[in-house]
This record gives C-alpha cells, structure tokens and sequence, in this order.
C-alpha cells in the first residue's frame, strides 16, 4: 500500500474494509454511483413486493372469511351471494400489474444502459482470470510491451495472514486504482470462465478465454474493496479472491511510478 493513509494509521485499511460480514443480509456500502443505483432500485422493486405481498394477503384472508362453511357463514349468505362476476375488478387487476411492471423496467432500462456506458476512461486496468489467481496489467502508461506494470494477485494463505486482514479475502498484490477517476476495465481469462466481481463496486463481469468483456469504474471514496470470483472455476473456486484499493490519483501516480522502477 502506497497510501499516505497507510503510513499515518496502520489499520486504516481494515477500518475502511468493504467485506462481507457475519449474519449480513443487506447490502455493502456503495463506493460508485452503480452500485448505488443498484442499492436504489432494488429498494423501489421491493417497495412493489411489499404492496402485493399486502393486497395478496387482504384478499385472500378476506376469501377465507366469507367463504368458510359453518352455522354463521354459509355458502349462501349475503355476501357471498352478491359476489359473482365484476368486469371492473378483472380491468384492476390486469392492467394494474401493467402499470407496475412500466413503472420497474423504465428504471431498469436506465440503469442497465450506464452500466455498460464507458465514459472517456483516463485509466485501463486488463484483468486476466487464471486457475486460480488474478492477472493484472496498466498499459496507459508504458512506453513499449516491456515497460508495461503487469503482476499476479494470489491469496494469502491462513498461516500468514497478519492483525486485521481478513481470511479467504486478502491477497499479496492488491488493485491500485484512483478515486474520483473514470477507470476502464478489461476482463478476459487464460483457462476457463471466472467472473470478477467487487460487490461494493457494483461489478461482476465474466472473464471468458479468448473474448474480451469491459465494464467500467468511478469510485467516489477512498478505501479497500473485497471480491471473489463469482463463476464456479474449478476445485479452488473459493481462493481467487479480489482485492481493490481506491487512492488519491497522486499515491496512484507514485505507486504506478513504484511499479515501473521495478521492471
């Protein structure tokens, strides 16, 4: 880690951790206007759920009430009696699931669209899925095919983890991306399909061999972002995890810088 936060305070990084945790059932924090936006409508869908899993409910309680066959509500009381064909309740309940099945996809549309819109990237990051590790290459800034920062992400195995990293997420060469920074990612695989997925960053792409997928990213805060493979890989499909760090576009500079000197 190159971030000057780094050197300040040791376990910034854990406290700024954007991981999974026990008994969690809601979402993880968002840290781009995707995921976001995925957070957002995901809320409006199950505004929706709730209404019919209410007006459900109320109708048939209601159908149990006054259809139930005992000595005070029979099959012929009154108001069962009156109740044996209504044109504007069939008109309601068609064309109001209509109206809500518009009032979701228009949303959807919308968001599905800037998901796939890559704006200008002033960063390109390639990821490559290998069994079972991460590839990962910057091009932008290189001068030819040898000066270009290409290294491999392994997990850290149990027995060298140290205080505060998290187990089965931590990896030994993280992601160094610039926050507030339009980043363009490439995903492809060398072997067979994985798929790179950062949660907090609303991404998951498929990395398949011999194609290139691209989604793109605009982190808005700085801090540590957890993911795994999320396509079942092969027999270590659980240790392919996905660690990215959000920078300051200068600690980005001076790690990329870093990287280059190493060459």
């Amino acid at each position: 880690m190159v971030s000057i936060y780094s050197f300040c305070f040791p376990l910034l990084s854990f406290l700024l951790a954007d991981a999974a945790e026990s008994w969690q059932v809601s979402f993880q924090d968002p840290a781009t206007p995707i995921m976001q936006g995925i957070i957002d409508f995901h809320h409006d869908v199950f505004g929706f759920m709730l209404f019919i899993l209410g007006f459900v409910l109320w109708i048939i309680s209601r159908t149990l009430w006054h259809f139930t066959i005992s000595e005070s509500y029979r099959p012929d009381n009154e108001v069962v009696a009156k109740i044996v064909h209504n044109s504007f309740v069939e008109i309601v309940w068609t064309v109001a699931p209509s109206f809500m099945l518009i009032a979701i996809a228009v949303p959807s549309f919308a968001l599905l669209y800037s998901m796939d819109e890559v704006v200008e990237p002033s960063v390109t990051l390639k990821v490559v899925g290998h069994q079972w590790y991460w590839s990962y290459e910057y091009a932008d800034y290189a001068i030819d095919d040898t000066t270009a920062v290409v290294y491999d992400s392994y997990i850290i195995p149990e027995d060298d983890l140290e205080l505060g990293q998290l187990r089965l997420l931590e990896v030994d060469s993280r992601v160094v991306l610039p926050s507030n920074t339009h980043i363009r990612v490439i995903v492809t695989a060398a072997d067979v399909l994985h798929s790179w997925a950062v949660p907090s960053l609303g991404i998951k792409c498929d990395a398949v061999p011999g194609r290139l997928n691209q989604v793109s990213i605009y982190m808005q805060r700085f801090g540590v972002f957890f993911g795994q493979c999320s396509e079942l890989c092969g027999a270590n499909h659980g240790f392919i995890p996905i660690v990215v760090e959000s920078v300051s576009f200068d600690d980005f500079i001076i790690w990329l810088e870093a990287k280059i000197s190493e060459i």
